[in-house]
């Protein structure tokens, strides 16, 4: 079946064979540079509205769906499957790009299962094929077991590897948390789709990086800084991780994040925002070169960044990742202490 797309930057064509991808994913599979930011049915970034042919939307109650016309044939993309030829209309600018280099389907396998914390675990996916993805990118994972797909950032960084990491923070009723807490996963078989997101590293860039994260958020930021480290990129800039957990034991990735303060040469700075504990010394017990503050992560930041933003050079980058009101508290931070245009600032919400 044919999608046609009219846009703010012109009339795109995509096919969709049987409809058993999304129209988000078979347009993005195609090469088309659709809108969208979490692909899963909670930010509403990718409504089209359906001006002719037979849409259905898997899930009417998605949180994003808020945002929709419904009478008008408004429909969000990531939750929706074409019955035949359709015609949408997006508002948004949209680019044909290269549909070699286009995010695809995916089978893997579970492996490497382990508990990190009481609520979180990490675990390798082994993949079906190799991929490339950019530092700070994601996945979109379904399980046969757990109804809906959920996004996921990979925690490593490799130009081109079949095995991706990734950390996830269990939730409070969260199917898919619930079933890799509960249930068998390891050895399990999944699907998955990507990769997906622009809040990325990219190659070549020059300036100091600044980022603020809690929890589980933290895994496209150790991708980011793994590639930075990877290439070099600390021995010309300085970089702060603001990262926050409720309390020292609830810290996880701590050796890692040693290691990489190593690599820098001591350029990128570790800080933990304990928001439940005071900090019962000024650095880790195990980990002097991670530094540890109380509070919430946006303030400990934004107490950091009114001390040293005039030591940041003009090219500073600024990455943020987790829940939405941590990722518009450090905003708000990069905004108005650490002095960075928007067009600087890079972030992903995990609603």
């Amino acid at each position: 079946m044919t999608i046609t797309v009219q846009t703010k930057t012109g009339e795109f064509k995509f096919e969709n064979d049987e409809g058993t991808e999304t129209l988000l994913f078979a347009g993005l599979g195609a090469g088309l540079t659709l809108p969208y930011e979490c692909a899963t049915g909670t930010c509403g970034t990718c409504r089209a509205r359906v001006m002719s042919g037979d849409v259905e939307m898997a899930w009417p109650e998605a949180p994003g769906a808020s945002r929709l016309n419904r009478g008008k044939g408004d429909v969000l993309m990531c939750q929706s499957h074409a019955k035949g030829d359709c015609l949408l209309r997006i508002p948004a600018d949209v680019a044909a790009g290269d549909a070699v280099a286009a995010p695809r389907r995916f089978s893997g396998r579970i492996e490497d299962l382990k508990k990190l914390t009481s609520d979180v675990v990490d675990f390798e996916i082994a993949l079906d094929s190799a991929t490339n993805f950019a530092a700070g990118q994601f996945m979109v994972m379904t399980s046969p077991v757990v109804e809906g797909g959920r996004s996921y950032s990979m925690v490593n960084y490799t130009p081109e590897t079949d095995r991706i990491r990734f950390v996830v923070k269990r939730k409070p009723n969260g199917g898919f948390s619930n079933w890799l807490f509960e249930e068998a996963a390891d050895g399990c078989e999944v699907s998955l789709f990507g990769p997906l997101g622009k809040a990325t590293f990219r190659p070549g860039e020059d300036g100091d990086l600044v980022c603020i994260t809690g929890g589980s958020g933290i895994a496209g930021i150790m991708s980011i800084l793994d590639h930075a480290a990877q290439a070099g990129h600390f021995k010309a800039n300085k970089g702060w991780l603001y990262f926050g957990v409720r309390t020292l034991a609830d810290a996880f990735y701590v050796e890692e994040l040693a290691e990489l303060v190593e690599k820098s040469g001591g350029a990128l700075q570790v800080i933990l925002a304990l928001s439940d504990e005071a900090a019962s010394a000024p650095t880790h017990p195990d980990y002097p070169s991670i530094r540890l503050e109380e509070g919430f992560v946006h303030a400990v930041a934004a107490r950091a960044m009114a001390e040293i933003s005039g030591q940041l050079n003009d090219r500073t980058i600024g990455f943020v990742a987790g829940p939405p009101p941590m990722v518009d508290g450090a905003i708000r931070v990069l905004l108005s202490e650490a002095k960075l245009p928007p067009g600087r600032i890079r972030y992903d919400k995990f609603s």
